[in-house]
């Protein structure tokens, strides 16, 4: 069995969460505004929080290494912000409510949308590329 070497600090739940350019990125909802807080992947040092702008919740998270970016799905914006790693927010509308975003081997990034049982898939700065309507019988994506 392995031992616990670091433990991240407690406190309000955490939302999301994953790893880019060496750091832990982790979304935790405070107060009336979200904000991404930015920890060390070695020591798990607060190094900063970054406010995402005109939030209003968020669902989900990921990350791609090759756009050196975080993408944070906001189900109330229907809309996907994307953070870089100098802190530069852009956002672009989805059109239905994310709830789940991964990025593919293309470094698109793909974002579920279940109540309206949709996956589309999206370039890194918002084009969508394509768009799957799942059939009926898909209660959740």
């Amino acid at each position: 069995m392995g031992q616990l070497v670091h433990t991240l600090p407690e406190g309000v739940p955490v939302c999301g969460v994953t790893l880019l350019a060496g750091e832990i990125y982790l979304l935790r909802p405070k107060g009336r505004r979200d904000q991404v807080e930015v920890y060390d992947v070695i020591t798990y040092r607060l190094q900063r929080c970054l406010t995402v702008p005109n939030v209003l919740a968020f669902c989900d998270m990921t990350s791609c290494e090759h756009n050196r970016c975080v993408y944070i799905g906001d189900p109330f914006v229907q809309c996907v912000h994307r953070l870089d790693v100098q802190g530069s927010v852009t956002r672009w509308t989805v059109n239905d409510k994310p709830s789940g975003l991964s990025v593919n081997a293309a470094h698109n990034v793909i974002v579920t949308c279940d109540e309206v049982r949709k996956v589309k898939e999206f370039g890194s700065h918002g084009d969508l590329l394509r768009k799957l309507i799942l059939p009926l019988d898909v209660i959740n994506p």
